[in-house]
Parts: C-alpha cells; structure tokens; sequence
C-alpha cells in the first residue's frame, strides 16, 4: 500500500516506500496475535465472561452424545448475551442437513465446525464460513486435507480416539503437524494453561480451541482458568 502512495519521481520517496513496506512485514510477522476460541458453552454467564475476558470465539455444540451439547433455546440465549465481535461457531458431527439449517434460522451463527466425516460438498452446502476438523491419526496427510477442503476458514487438529469425535482433553504429537499449510491451523486436543504458550511458539498457529481445559466440569467453564489460559496465549505471542 505505501509504495502506491510515495513512490514519486525521487529515490527519496521510494526508499521511504520501500522501508515502510519492510517494517509492516516484518511487524505483521513478530506480532501476529494467535486468536483463542473456547468451546463447549452451555451457561450465559461463561461466556459473557469468556468476552469480557478477550475470547475471539465461542464453541455451541449441537451434538446430543456430548455433555456440551446445547439445544437451540440454550443457544439462542447465549448468543444474545454476547458483544460485538465475538464469533459464534456451531459445532456438528455428521449432522442431517436439515437440523443444520434448522439452527442456522434461528441462531445467529458465524462460522460452521464440522467434526465428523463430511465431505468438502457437504460442508459447502450452507453458504456460510466453515472449518473442518481432522482428527491426528498416524497416517493422516493434513496437506492432502488443506487441498481437499481448499475452501474451508481453517483446519481443526485434535486428538485422535476411537469412536469419540473430540473434546478428551488429550494431546497429540504436534510434530505431525506440517510447517506449512495452505489453510489456518486451529490448534486443539489437550490444552491448557499450562501449554499454551509452548503451543503458540511451538506450532505458531492461527488459533487454539479449547474447552477441557478451562472447565471445573464438563460444559461448565472457570473464568480463572479461562483468564490464564487467554494470558498464556499472549504470552506466548510477546515472545515467538
């Protein structure tokens, strides 16, 4: 952008340009803040604090298996508690299209969260943001997914368990991860705030998702632990 507005007829306004160019990538890359979203909401008052606080997402679970499952009613609340510029992400694991649709007329929903094994079509469907999560097994190619679901927000890694589709509060190997990854990487699976930091300058990635990590039980979040949590991630951010 600077180089459009001062480059002129003399040397002096292109180096200007041009340094000014160097710093805003060079400050964009040692600043870049890692964005935190929380997930597994089912009470008001968690996340008014969890905004308060400095969250940039909460998690709704329309999953019946889990204990973070919330209906519509409980979610139509909590969404109507929040401030602006605190993204709403609804999660599903293998879901019919029409329960999807019947959420999204009702509740006020920014981004999708697919956690099951939807196709890249399927997850399309909606017309709306979404991420899809991939659960770290071994053999897992998370660049062949990047390309597969080219057009998703992100990808979600979590943890691996056998018939249980997130939410163990387990960690996986984050050198599965790749160095690069043609989508945002949204770091879940185990954490805490006792990791954060090591996550951010470990991984660097464009997000962390938790939810075990700052509950006191199931579904019910503890504004301490979420408070040190968002600290850690900042933390980690000062000093990648």
């Amino acid at each position: 952008m600077f180089k459009f507005l001062f480059v002129g007829k003399s040397s002096h306004c292109f180096m200007v340009s041009y340094a000014a160019n160097f710093f805003l990538l060079n400050f964009s890359y040692h600043f870049m803040r890692t964005r935190v979203k929380i997930c597994g909401f089912t009470r008001v008052e968690d996340a008014v604090d969890a905004a308060r606080l400095g969250v940039d997402a909460i998690g709704l679970v329309f999953y019946p298996p889990s204990p973070r499952h919330v209906d519509i009613e409980q979610a139509i609340e909590i969404v109507k508690a929040l401030p602006a510029f605190v993204s709403v992400v609804a999660l599903f694991v293998d879901e019919r299209e029409a329960r999807i649709r019947e959420v999204l007329e009702r509740v006020p929903i920014d981004c999708l969260q697919f956690h099951g094994d939807e196709t890249a079509e399927a997850c399309r469907l909606y017309g709306k943001r979404y991420m899809k999560a991939v659960r770290m097994k071994d053999d897992v190619d998370v660049s062949g997914l990047a390309r597969h679901y080219h057009d998703a927000a992100g990808l979600l890694l979590d943890a691996y368990h056998p018939g249980v589709q997130g939410g163990t509060g387990s960690r996986f190997d984050w050198n599965k991860i790749p160095e690069h990854c043609a989508l945002p990487i949204v770091l879940a699976g185990g954490l805490d705030a006792d990791n954060a930091k090591q996550a951010v300058r470990t991984v660097r990635p464009y997000a962390l998702d938790v939810s075990s990590g700052v509950e006191v039980k199931k579904g019910v979040k503890d504004a301490l632990k979420m408070a040190a949590f968002i600290r850690e991630v900042n933390e980690g951010d000062r000093i990648r």
